[in-house]
């Protein structure tokens, strides 16, 4: 997080990004992005590549950038999208192009209570059964039928 002192700052510019654990590189989407709002895009890179060397390679990652008017920046790396998750979980390439006429994957409640507790982290104060309950309408409107038990899969 780059920060200067000296006078009042004011938010200029939020941008979100999606980008792979640890392969943050100045080319699109990331370089046009920061570029757009005068920041340093090499130091951002090594940053967010240094904070998520411990992830899992290829995993998607959010982030939310603040841009002030100063040209500091502030950032906060969230968890992957739920959509993300289940197809990883399914193991789907992507989702279905018809959901509710064709099932392209099959996923337990009990993998959706793992999703759960990752998404949870992002979602302080959400019960996790209202977490699951998302995620079981995520399923649904991706062609993912959700069964009780991993063995009925």
């Amino acid at each position: 997080m780059a920060a200067k002192s000296g006078g009042p700052r004011t938010l200029t510019n939020t941008i979100k990004l999606l980008i792979n654990a640890g392969a943050a590189k100045p080319a699109p989407p990331v370089g046009p992005a920061l570029g757009q709002a005068g920041l340093n895009i090499m130091a951002f890179c090594k940053e967010f590549n240094a904070k998520t060397a411990g992830f899992k390679e290829g995993t998607l990652l959010r982030v939310k950038m603040r841009v002030f008017s100063d040209k500091t920046y502030e950032w906060d790396l969230k968890m992957p999208p739920s959509t993300w998750l289940i197809k990883k979980a399914a193991g789907l390439a992507r989702a279905s192009g018809t959901p509710g006429h064709e099932i392209v994957g099959i996923i337990s409640l009990k993998h959706l209570y793992e999703i759960a507790r990752v998404k949870q982290r992002d979602m302080p104060g959400v019960p996790l059964q209202s977490i699951v309950t998302s995620l079981l309408h995520t399923c649904r409107s991706m062609g993912v039928r959700v069964v009780a038990r991993p063995e009925d899969a």
